[in-house]
């Protein structure tokens, strides 16, 4: 029996190797980079998140906040058992990390939701691809990319389901392990939240669920990438908020570069393969 663990543990370890390795090499981690700088540069993208900006705030406030009032100090005490002097920090980031799992689960389906699909639809239309737009919603003439956007014909995005969260419940304890398990953590989680980013632009190309699997298993590796920059974004207390904005800014760049097939076999633009060479 102990062999056979052993046997699974290797097998998941080399798995998750590979995996780490497709991701780095894709660059799509790049893109989550790419969201802020295009959010930035485009104010008319700015309409979806100002206009949601003061009851996000708070609620993000007050969830990190109260988790780290009531949760750190207990957290802290177990981790000094298996982290030794590192209990501080890896308390800490489970903390964050937890704070913002809260966040994402009461802000996605309560406050945001629609300013992101708005946010995702109109940084396609600022990109000429009126025609993808207009299979979800109604797109008008005139005005700015955010002005342009009408009345949807589909349903928005998906809320967060509780598989997701269960699923989440049940990675928290690889935090314990110092350092390695906590960014094993970050990865599994970044590999559920690649393809998420690009729920808007499956149903927008109305692809069905083997269709969609198929496009996900293709490039893993690419999305496993862009889900872990998107998430070690999003850990950032109350600025978190404002990556959930350019993470979709970047889900939605990709999705243009798809569209345009101006992507390589990893499934990315080969200007992000180039730029991160460059950065090595």
């Amino acid at each position: 029996m102990a062999d056979k663990i052993k046997e699974v543990a290797v097998e998941e370890a080399e798995r998750l190797k590979h995996l780490t390795t497709d991701a780095a090499r894709s660059a799509a981690y790049l893109y989550p980079i790419r969201g802020i700088a295009y959010f930035l540069s485009h104010r008319s993208l700015w309409k979806p998140l100002t206009s949601k900006l003061a009851p996000t705030m708070t609620l993000g406030l007050g969830i990190t906040t109260f988790m780290f009032v009531f949760t750190y100090l207990p957290q802290a005490a177990l981790m000094a058992f298996t982290s030794g002097p590192l209990a501080a920090i890896t308390a800490g980031l489970l903390v964050l990390s937890e704070s913002s799992t809260l966040f994402t689960i009461l802000s996605k389906t309560f406050l945001i939701d629609d300013a992101l699909v708005d946010t995702f639809d109109g940084v396609l239309l600022s990109k000429n691809t009126t025609d993808l737009v207009s299979e979800g919603r109604q797109v008008k003439a005139g005005g700015d990319p955010i002005a342009k956007l009408g009345k949807l014909v589909k349903a928005p995005l998906a809320k967060f389901t509780p598989k997701a969260i269960i699923r989440y419940v049940m990675y928290l304890p690889l935090n314990f392990i110092p350092v390695v398990g906590t960014v094993i953590f970050v990865l599994l989680q970044g590999k559920r939240t690649g393809p998420v980013a690009h729920t808007r632009y499956f149903q927008l190309k109305r692809w069905n669920k083997d269709q969609q699997e198929k496009h996900i298993e293709q490039y893993r590796g690419a999305y496993t990438g862009f889900g872990v920059a998107a998430v070690l974004l999003e850990l950032v207390p109350l600025a978190s908020i404002f990556f959930a904005f350019t993470n979709t800014v970047g889900a939605a760049l990709w999705a243009v570069d798809i569209e345009r097939q101006h992507i390589t076999e990893d499934g990315t633009a080969p200007r992000l393969r180039e730029q991160a060479k460059k950065a090595e």
